[in-house]
């Protein structure tokens, strides 16, 4: 297997050469290619080294071929396998004795052609892919430094796109000139470019960027142009004739030969051909001294300068094209004396000298590598065709050895993941770098394509696994790709089963742990039976057809999946040694989660952990994903996140969380769409909550063991695993975070929607619980945590049955009550209502006055079963507050008959009966029941004054304080009203008794009498006013009015008997209507019973009588004073219904006149009108008679006289 490349984020400071610990956070990582590669045929030879890696090409001049065989597909593990093909060495010329011989330099592979070009010891030779067969003969060019120069934009373009002739054009470097040469069925130059000692090209359509040993230059192959751009070294000075920035004509000679097929495509020109020159208006010469110059040069001391030196050799016979390519190559062999002169790269360089480094990363630019020493920091400049800078420059910590790109807008084969989005550019520098232990080997990279906003770009040190520090690394952009990828990633991303209880069968740890919350041994049973009961019916609808593996089925699939993501393409290959790996961009989720690990393992305080975590999330905040990879790394990341801070917050006691570091990590939990069953799983104390099926729970991969490992971290504290050993900052945070996910109910999104929301709803009753333990007694408050219970159970939950288990194990029964009315249950609601008001516990005290919310529950359900089973359960606790059910004429049950309902309170509720008819006669009119009322209160009242001795001398002493009472005094009723204990329910009764009494009702007479006499064997005249008003109606006025004089001496009362004809003594007398319709039986009319009477009010006549008989009794008077002042007043008011004789006949002679002067005088005056209106009535009746013989005479005069025979 390929094994991950460790990356290190490089100090921001230059000067602190200490690596952080290796996470792979970089933005690469290096998988093997081809470990251990048998470079040495014999495996005697161990200084042999990898040039170049299109083919293997070696340092001992072989060229060696492998073959790969693919990987097993049915095996995910295994990884490509090498076999040796051929081992081939190049023809070369032999190099004098004093020139070095560095084996195979270049391979230049040729596909569209199908041929490759081989520079092996400065001499390039021909052959044909792939099986590296020497083709042109014995073709060689000698003294050759550099074999490219290939159009990149043809090499970017698919072969369908591609015009022009057939062929491809190339530059070979010659010692004194650049030849030009068509590659097709054999090689045929086409034209020479004057510009000597060039060690490197690059072209773009017909520009070259090219280099010899001490400057850069841009050439215009197709017109002969040169434009020089900036020198190798900063510290060199220009050549004499060259200004940097300005195009110079060159000579050269073309042979007749045609453009090449890089030329054909049409390109604007900048420089025009006829002007000897054009200056630029820009300078990079300056732009190269303000970057460079402040860097003091250094001379190397631990990298061999670059030496590179031509190979004289002697042609053999060959055609005519392959014997100008001799001719190029002889002809460019000078002498030694004039090679130093110039400088040509044939002679080994003077130290010092930097080996020019160039790299195309758009099809507009290239970027040009200068320093000041080997050792020293070496600086990018971007510029484009047209030599103009483009970019800001980039600074490299040393003068990089190898340089390549990969990436940016432009770049189409970047080694990136195929499902990314356009990615970064960087550049990859091969270099050394001082550490504590020594020089290392390997890349730095950073951005190319920044905006240079920012002061310093970040730089990221890679270096290949498990290789020598002292070896250098190699980095070359191969045209062809390889596909990988990454099984971290499948790791990471795969989802798997997760399991919340670490030991033991699902059921039984389910059991296992719920037990330490339970609360009462019933509720665990219960709650046991519930989860049997749901698993079997979710089983039974959905998971019978499971089939044995189906398990093992779905990870197939989910590796699947994931595997799908997690493929890269890789194009830069990297060596050191023996080995070669591909550099592949690192996909933004290994880079993350690196992170991750690299947090979570530095021990450091929680604070700062949390701040890096947070960190993390926030460096792709606001970001939208654009690709499905991205959209699940981002996903992934946010869910580790939250686990990671969780745990953090569940461990944070010495170092607690700030509000906004709770409110942060809730919002995270909750929009990663966890599972919250996983989020629950990780406290103990809500972990038993946890609804799970067969099928199980299904979370990624990297989230699964970060959950498991901290589980198993708890396990051995099974004493907290209980729900009251949570601490509150724990509770209030799952409050928020379950209340947030209930939001969520009805998301077509959520997996295992029931199981979540089940989950969610019993965890958060149960939280909640826990908190309103500690509230205040009574209703709930706004915005409290009893307002929120309220709000979960009246909105109702999912978990219903386990929601009865905890209400009933917290001892809520309210709250139990509250749960059934979201579900309808009327029956139920009542039946809690009423375990609670006959006192059974229930710790929130929530209903208030529960026997008037009964009643007025009753008024809004329409069972009428209901209401008459709790009607008579309350008219027994309560009579009067009972018995308003059955008289209810808004409710929605169907109403009762009252003779129905009298009929089951007599049985059921016998002390509800007197309440209910007092609610029918004085509440709803109904006077039928009347005297059944009446029976009622006399019962009372009766047999409390024959029971208490107490009560019989209040009665006395009422009719004592009465009488003692100086007029004008209220009367005896009112006096009984006013003088009533608000707990005597004998006093109210008789209060009672005596409004139906004086009422306009029929009654039994006699019984009542009967009734009122056996209190005679106790006590004489208990009952007055009840026997007055008895005496009135048997129409016995003076037995009444003796009594109202003598016993009460309630003359008022007396007075107003005597206005009402006797009817009444407590109520005014009411005329019946007239010419009513009989009611119906079944009407509220049909209920009253007949009036007593039906006569009109009393006559004058009647009403003088009874006067006369009041006035004698008031003659009786005991007390002289009240004696003569009652007649009086009497006489005065009176006077109109006595007639004068007999009053003066019935006065004691003994009284003085003007006892009665005021009687006299208005009688006299009454006498004296009626006189005169008798007068006057006679007057007017003769002339009425008058009037009348008038109109008769008048009347016979008309009709005449008549005849009668």
């Amino acid at each position: 297997m390929s094994s991950l490349a460790s990356a290190q984020v490089a100090s921001d400071s230059q000067s602190d050469k200490h690596p952080l610990k290796e996470f792979g956070t970089g933005p690469f990582v290096l998988r093997t290619l081809f470990a251990d590669v048998p470079l040495s045929e014999d495996g005697t030879k161990n200084d042999i080294k990898v040039n170049c890696v299109e083919y293997l090409g070696t340092s001992d001049s072989e060229l060696l071929h492998f073959f790969q065989v693919p990987p097993d597909p049915t095996d995910n593990s295994s990884a490509p396998t090498f076999i040796l093909a051929s081992r081939l060495r190049p023809a070369f010329a032999e190099p004098t004795s004093h020139a070095t011989r560095p084996g195979v330099q270049q391979i230049l592979l040729l596909p569209t052609v199908g041929k490759a070009c081989i520079l092996c010891n400065w001499t390039v030779t021909f052959y044909s892919l792939p099986e590296l067969s020497p083709i042109f003969g014995t073709t060689q060019v000698k003294n050759c430094n550099w074999v490219g120069g290939i159009d990149l934009n043809e090499v970017d373009l698919d072969h369908e796109q591609r015009t022009g002739s057939p062929g491809v054009t190339i530059l070979l470097s010659l010692n004194r000139k650049i030849q030009v040469v068509n590659i097709a069925d054999g090689a045929r130059p086409i034209k020479k470019i004057d510009f000597a000692g060039s060690t490197i090209s690059l072209r773009r359509d017909s520009i070259a960027c090219v280099a010899d040993s001490r400057s850069y230059a841009l050439l215009e192959i197709n017109q002969q142009l040169k434009i020089p751009l900036m020198s190798i070294s900063s510290l060199d000075e220009p050549q004499p004739g060259n200004v940097v920035g300005q195009a110079q004509h060159i000579s050269g000679s073309s042979g007749g030969l045609l453009r090449s097929n890089s030329s054909a495509q049409s390109r604007p020109q900048t420089v025009s051909p006829g002007p000897p020159a054009h200056r630029r208006g820009t300078s990079l010469g300056d732009l190269i001294t303000a970057a460079t110059r402040r860097q003091e040069y250094r001379a190397p001391e631990d990298e061999e300068p670059i030496s590179r030196q031509g190979t004289p050799g002697t042609p053999p016979d060959v055609t005519a094209n392959q014997r100008a390519l001799e001719e190029t190559s002889r002809g460019n062999t000078p002498a030694p004396e004039a090679q130093v002169a110039r400088g040509a790269p044939n002679a080994r360089p003077q130290p010092g000298f930097l080996k020019p480094l160039i790299v195309s990363p758009t099809p507009e630019e290239f970027l040009l590598v200068t320093g000041t020493g080997p050792l020293e920091p070496g600086i990018g400049i971007f510029v484009n065709l047209d030599g103009d800078p483009t970019r800001p420059t980039i600074e490299f910590d040393r003068y990089p050895k190898e340089i390549a790109v990969d990436g940016g807008s432009a770049d189409m084969s970047s080694s990136r993941t195929p499902f990314g989005p356009e990615e970064e550019g960087y550049v990859l520098a091969s270099m050394g770098r001082e550490f504590a232990d020594g020089v290392h080997y390997g890349l730095e990279i950073q951005r190319w394509d920044g905006d240079g906003a920012e002061s310093e770009s970040t730089k990221y040190w890679l270096e290949p696994p498990d290789a020598s520090p002292a070896q250098n690394v190699g980095i070359r952009s191969l045209r062809g790709t390889e596909d990988t990828h990454f099984p971290e990633i499948v790791d990471k991303l795969c989802r798997r089963r997760f399991v919340p209880f670490s030991s033991g069968s699902l059921d039984a740890s389910t059991t296992s742990l719920r037990s330490f919350d339970s609360r009462t041994a019933s509720s665990m049973e219960r709650m046991s039976k519930e989860r049997e009961l749901f698993e079997r019916d979710t089983d039974s609808q959905s998971e019978d057809s499971l089939p044995d593996a189906w398990q093992a089925t779905r990870n197939v699939e989910e590796e699947d999946f994931a595997r799908r993501l997690a493929g890269a393409t890789a194009r830069l290959a990297v060596w050191s040694g023996k080995n070669i790996w591909w550099a592949v961009r690192n996909p933004l989720i290994l880079r993350l989660d690196a992170r991750l690990e690299a947090t979570v393992s530095t021990p450091s305080q929680a604070s700062t952990e949390r701040r890096e975590l947070f960190a993390i999330l926030n460096s792709f905040r606001g970001q939208d994903a654009k690709s499905e990879l991205e959209f699940l790394t981002f996903s992934y990341i946010r869910q580790r996140v939250g686990i990671l801070l969780l745990t953090s917050f569940l461990k944070s006691d010495d170092t607690p969380f700030s509000d906004s570091e709770l409110r942060a990590m809730e919002e995270i939990l909750v929009d990663s769409l966890l599972d919250p069953r996983v989020v629950l799983s990780l406290i103990p104390g809500v972990r038993n909550e946890v609804i799970e099926t067969k099928r199980g729970m299904w979370i990624f991969g990297g989230v699964k063991t970060t959950a498991e490992e901290f589980i198993a971290s708890q396990d051995s504290n099974k004493g907290s695993s209980t729900m009251n050993a949570l601490p509150q900052p724990v509770l209030h945070f799952l409050r928020r975070f379950l209340t947030a996910w209930r939001r969520k109910k009805g998301f077509g999104s959520i997996p295992d929607e029931n199981e979540v929301f089940r989950t969610v709803d019993a965890a958060l009753l149960a939280v909640l619980l826990e908190l309103d333990q500690h509230s205040t007694p009574g209703p709930a408050k706004a915005r409290s945590v009893r307002a929120e219970l309220y709000e979960l159970v009246d909105t109702g939950v999912e978990c219903f049955n386990r929601a009865e288990t905890l209400l009933e194990s917290y001892h809520r029964l309210y709250v139990l009550s509250r749960l059934y009315q979201s579900r309808k249950m009327v029956a139920d609601v009542l039946a809690t209502w009423k375990r609670i008001i006959e006192g059974e516990r229930d710790d929130g005290a929530e209903l208030i006055d529960g026997e008037q919310r009964v009643r007025e529950y009753l008024a809004k359900i329409s069972s009428q079963a209901l209401v008459q089973e709790y009607g008579i359960w309350l008219a027994n606790r309560n009579p009067k507050l009972g018995v308003q059910i059955f008289a209810e004429d808004k409710g929605r049950a169907p109403k009762f008959e009252p003779s129905h309902v009298v009929q089951l309170l007599r049985e059921y509720a016998p002390d509800a009966v007197k309440y209910y008819l007092e609610y029918l006669v004085f509440g709803k009119g109904h006077t039928i029941y009347v005297n059944e009322l009446i029976t009622y209160y006399l019962d009372i009242v009766v047999s409390r004054l024959r029971t208490s001795p107490e009560a019989r001398e209040v009665v006395t002493s009422t009719y004592t304080a009465y009488r003692a009472l100086h007029p004008p005094k209220p009367t005896y009723r009112q006096f009984l009203t006013d003088n009533a204990p608000a707990d005597d329910e004998a006093w109210h009764s008789r209060l009672r008794l005596l409004q139906l009494l004086g009422g306009n009702h029929d009654y039994d007479l006699a019984a009542i009498r009967d009734r009122i006499a056996s209190l005679s064997s106790v006590a004489e005249d208990l009952l007055v006013p009840e026997t007055i008003i008895l005496n009135g109606r048997e129409r016995k006025h003076e037995n009444a009015l003796r009594l109202l004089v003598h016993h009460l001496g309630d003359y008022d009362t007396a007075v107003a008997y005597c206005l009402r004809g006797g009817a009444s003594i407590y109520t005014i007398y009411q005329t019946p209507q007239q010419n009513q319709p009989p009611p119906a039986p079944t009407s509220p009319e049909g209920l009253k019973a007949p009036t007593r009477r039906d006569s009109m009010p009393p006559t004058q006549d009647q009403q003088a009588h009874l006067f006369r008989a009041l006035l004698g009794e008031f003659l009786e008077l005991e007390d002289v004073s009240d004696r003569v002042e009652q007649t009086a007043l009497l006489l005065d008011k009176f006077g109109p219904w006595f007639d004068v004789g007999d009053v003066l006949a019935t006065i004691p002679d003994t009284w003085s006149v003007d006892l009665i002067a005021g009687f006299l005088v208005k009688a006299l005056r009454r006498i004296v009108v009626e006189k005169n209106e008798t007068t006057v009535a006679r007057a007017l009746s003769s002339a009425q008679n008058l009037q009348t013989q008038h109109d008769l005479i008048v009347r016979i005069e008309e009709k005449g006289p008549s005849i009668e025979t």
